[in-house]
């Protein structure tokens, strides 16, 4: 079968991160995606030069992905305790098992690396962290920074999770998350 001769570069970065979550960041070469994609190695060095901007390109492409269903998990949450539950539940993913969670935290890795990438990060955490925020009313007696604190909850029970992976990745955060509210005295209701 012949080789395609062109690819929307969405679809491009999407088998690099697929190639990058299957293999870890490491296997990410342009020969690598080259098999993956069907593109010659050369055409993708036309497209992003060198291997540290194909990834940086790729992990971008996530970052903008994240960034979407953040927003999508923003707009179907209400404005309620439990609200923010549920917005973080659903960001939580499937990520299939411990292995794909596990080559998930490789990915991480990268992001810490560069700045651009923690700089996105950084943003990222600030709209999530302010979109719970807002499901708090000032009455509910929540602290001034409960969307940072739940969002940092959030993120050490998938942690938790990954060491004692016996149920499903969303039963464990919505339990986590609902005891922590009740810990601190809020409803999750």
């Amino acid at each position: 079968m012949p080789r395609p001769k062109t690819m929307p570069d969405g679809e491009v970065l999407k088998a690099a991160l697929k190639l990058m979550h299957e293999k870890g960041p490491d296997a990410l070469t342009f020969a690598s995606l080259s098999t993956a994609s069907g593109l010659s190695a050369s055409t993708l060095v036309q497209r992003f030069r060198n291997k540290e901007e194909l990834a940086r390109a790729a992990l971008l492409h996530a970052w903008d992905e994240l960034d979407a269903k953040t927003e999508g998990a923003i707009s179907a949450a209400p404005r309620t305790p439990g609200g923010a539950v549920d917005m973080l539940v659903a960001l939580s993913g499937d990520y299939g098992g411990i292995e794909a969670y596990a080559e998930g935290l490789l990915m991480l890795r990268e992001d810490f690396r560069d700045p651009l990438l923690r700089e996105r990060g950084r943003a990222w955490g600030e709209r999530l962290s302010g979109a719970i925020a807002d499901c708090f009313s000032e009455k509910a007696g929540a602290p001034d920074d409960i969307g940072m604190l739940m969002a940092s909850q959030w993120q050490g029970c998938l942690l938790w999770w990954g060491f004692n992976p016996t149920e499903t990745i969303a039963a464990h955060v919505r339990k986590s998350l609902e005891a922590f509210l009740a810990a601190i005295g809020l409803p999750h209701r």
